[in-house]
């Protein structure tokens, strides 16, 4: 069963060069009701965990020191068909391959540096939403 609402974190990369404001504004602007919001800074630690379902590939070690290299910003979005949609408005991984407007293509650098994160599934998103935010830090 789909349920409404995805986790995002915007990555170190686009909070260090300003763009959570713009991010934010077309995230609400395609119609997503933010109903958690954090300002936090990862740990390597929490990154591994987080990430752990990578463990192994190229890319896991790298992804857990970047994404512990700066602040990034969580949320949780709300919106019918949450998870499909926000994947549709981030763009595919390369941002050189992303379409034009998402917000891969518009403040991503690399595969690596893509500036936001989004759940891949229903699961995911409950998962994820779960290791940022508390019951009471989420509202209506």
């Amino acid at each position: 069963m789909a349920t409404n609402r995805t986790l995002t974190m915007i990555k170190p990369n686009a909070v260090e060069k300003g763009y959570v404001g713009a991010m934010l504004e077309k995230i609400t602007a395609s119609g997503f009701k933010i109903v958690a919001l954090k300002m936090t800074q990862l740990t390597l630690t929490d990154a591994q965990e987080f990430y752990a379902v990578h463990e192994g590939k190229p890319f896991y070690e790298f992804l857990c020191e970047f994404m512990s290299s700066g602040p990034i910003v969580a949320a949780i979005l709300e919106k019918e068909n949450a998870v499909e949609d926000f994947r549709t408005l981030v763009g595919a991984t390369n941002p050189e391959e992303a379409a034009e407007g998402t917000l891969r293509k518009l403040y991503g650098e690399t595969v690596s540096l893509n500036s936001v994160h989004g759940s891949d599934s229903d699961d995911n998103a409950r998962i994820e939403s779960s290791f940022h935010f508390s019951r009471r830090e989420v509202f209506k």
